[in-house]
């Protein structure tokens, strides 16, 4: 066994030493370098953040401390004042406030607010109130469909536009149609805030830009007294215009007061209102308040119409001032019949019809075979030139165009081949036809200007649009115009009409369009009383089932040679047109002249 001697211990120890040493040097200068890596590192990373938010970032986020201490409320602009012809308001913008919630989105809901509310608001601490005006509409019901109102833009109406969330805008009526005019352009005021929100001080104010006035073509005096005649009707229409397409006057009902859809909520309005709220007028399904009938109503205008039937067979020479026919009160083919009112109701003829007799006596014999003479096809045609099958654009929304009938029409749409008895009930304005009243309307200007049809229009001072002329002859507008004054006249069918007389001393008399027409009685003042010679068709138009009540109708212009006004009444479901509209057109017409 050989023992290890102390010769090697010391070499050993000394190597050993050696490479630890070697090995502990090495570790502590990694050490040494790892501390200031990491702090150049995390210096460097400093810097970059703060370069980023200092320089990149600098301007948004200064743009963001900034709105921690100042707040810009939007100062709407009040919307342009309406006005009537002449001059007298129709809607004011009284001072109020808005609600608007926090964090408003589209389907957030602004609420309208009066002073007494907004101080309330105000006290409770409540920062998200905007000064505003709120639309007052000062005749309620009597010019609801004219004027509309105003409501809360809808997330549909908003594309395209540079509306926001929350903007009102006009709902219907001049309201819509005229939005871009009324609107205005709104300011903005910039406040310095405290941490709860509350302004310190202003700094900046840009002021708003109220919108336009317009001034249309209504008299309100006489849209009132249009409103108070047709208080009977349940559902319908009275249109009254010029002879230049002038709408004077206007009125759908049942009618709805504007201001509970403009107004804060403490609004109560008439006492003398259907509807006591928004949520009444917006939930009666049956009754359709918000429908404008005057315009978007369709209707059989029953024997209106024959006025264009006359026009047809005159203009088109299938009959002249000499075409004559005999009542023979009921008409036959094969398996059917088709009467005439006066034979049905008093089992009594009118003998021998020309045109005159015939507008004057409404006589369907007449009319039914006019109408098989003159055809379908051009049936449509003139009373497509007289404005049916269309919109006549008038400057309100939601006109509608109703239907002209045609042999083709009704293949397609109905499935089936066209009947000559189809062109009899056309010939007395029954059957597939419909109508609005401003339609009805429109082609009574027609006739009332020797052919002229003016489009109809609620703005005034704006040119006048001729739609048709030379829809008639000189001689052949004398021959409508006349069996018209006869309608009114004794013997005539519309018997409210009669020796129709006014008292107004101011009427020239020229013995044609005024009349002399002294009244007996004690007074001073006989003298002062005018007889006006007036122009008249009456309507009674069938509809649904046996037991429903007819449509009761009449349009008519007066005077007759010079007509100052159309007037044309619609009440649904009501009666006879002599005995339900004439009386209404009458107050109208009595309203009208005898100032």
């Amino acid at each position: 066994m050989v023992k290890i001697g102390p010769a090697f211990g010391d070499y050993i120890k000394l190597e050993k030493s050696q490479r630890h040493s070697e090995n502990s040097s090495r570790s502590y200068s990694i050490r040494s370098y790892i501390l200031p890596v990491i702090l150049i590192i995390g210096v460097v990373l400093i810097t970059a953040r703060l370069f980023y938010l200092q320089i990149i970032e600098g301007n948004n986020y200064r743009k963001l401390s900034d709105s921690n201490r100042t707040k810009t409320a939007i100062i709407h602009a009040p919307r342009g004042i309406i006005f009537d012809r002449q001059g007298v308001p129709l809607v004011f913008n009284v001072p109020g406030f808005r609600e608007v919630p926090d964090g408003t989105s589209l389907n957030d809901k602004t609420i309208l607010i009066d002073k007494n509310e907004a101080l309330k608001l105000l006290s409770e601490g409540k920062t998200n109130l905007e000064i505003d005006s709120l639309r007052s509409y000062q005749y309620k019901d009597v010019t609801s469909h004219i004027l509309g109102y105003i409501g809360q833009i809808s997330k549909e109406e908003m594309k395209d536009t540079d509306y926001k969330g929350g903007d009102l805008i006009g709902k219907i009526g001049i309201e819509k149609e005229y939005e871009a005019l009324l609107r205005g352009t709104n300011g903005k005021e910039m406040v310095e805030v405290d941490s709860r929100g509350r302004a310190i001080r202003k700094l900046g104010l840009t002021d708003p830009i109220p919108g336009l006035d317009i001034t249309l073509t209504l008299d309100i005096r006489l849209q009132k007294a249009v409103f108070d005649a047709a208080e009977n009707i349940k559902k319908g229409a009275v249109i009254v215009s010029n002879s230049k397409g002038e709408i004077l006057a206007l009125v759908s009902k049942p009618s709805f007061d504007s201001n509970f859809f403009t107004m804060s909520e403490e609004y109560s309005g008439n006492e003398n209102s259907v509807y006591k709220s928004a949520t009444q007028i917006l939930s009666d399904s049956e009754n359709q308040p918000l429908l404008n009938r005057a315009i978007s109503g369709t209707y059989p205008p029953g024997s209106t119409f024959k006025l264009i039937v006359a026009a047809a067979g005159l203009e088109d020479k299938v009959i002249d001032k000499n075409f004559v026919i005999e009542d023979t009160g009921i008409l036959r083919i094969n398996n059917f019949s088709f009467s005439n009112w006066y034979f049905t109701q008093y089992g009594r003829t009118d003998g021998e019809v020309d045109v005159v007799k015939g507008i004057q006596r409404s006589n369907d014999i007449f009319f039914y075979k006019l109408a098989g003479m003159v055809g379908v096809d051009r049936l449509s045609y003139f009373a497509e030139k007289f404005g049916l099958g269309q919109k006549l654009e008038i400057d309100l929304t939601g006109e509608e165009k109703g239907i002209v009938p045609t042999e083709e029409w009704k293949r397609k749409i109905i499935g089936e081949n066209w009947y000559l008895g189809d062109t009899y009930h056309y010939g007395i304005g029954q059957g597939f036809l419909l109508t609005t009243p401003l339609q009805v309307n429109v082609w009574t200007q027609a006739i009332a200007n020797e052919g002229i049809l003016y489009k109809p229009h609620l703005l005034k001072d704006q040119k006048l649009e001729i739609k048709s002329k030379k829809l008639l002859s000189d001689e052949n507008s004398s021959l409508i115009r006349e069996g018209m004054i006869e309608a009114c006249s004794p013997g005539g069918v519309a018997w409210p009409l009669y020796d129709f007389k006014v008292k107004n001393a101011k009427l020239e008399i020229d013995g044609k369009n005024i009349l002399e027409a002294p009244v007996s009685t004690t007074s001073a003042d006989f003298k002062d009383y005018r007889k006006i010679t007036i122009a008249c068709k009456t309507g009674t138009a069938q509809h649904g089932g046996e037991t429903t009540m007819p449509h009761a109708w009449i349009t008519l212009f007066a005077p007759a040679y010079d007509p100052q006004i159309i007037i044309t009444v619609l009440s649904e479901d009501s009666g006879e047109g002599s005995n339900v509209a004439a009386p209404i057109a009458k107050k109208i017409l009595e309203e009208w002249f005898g100032l």
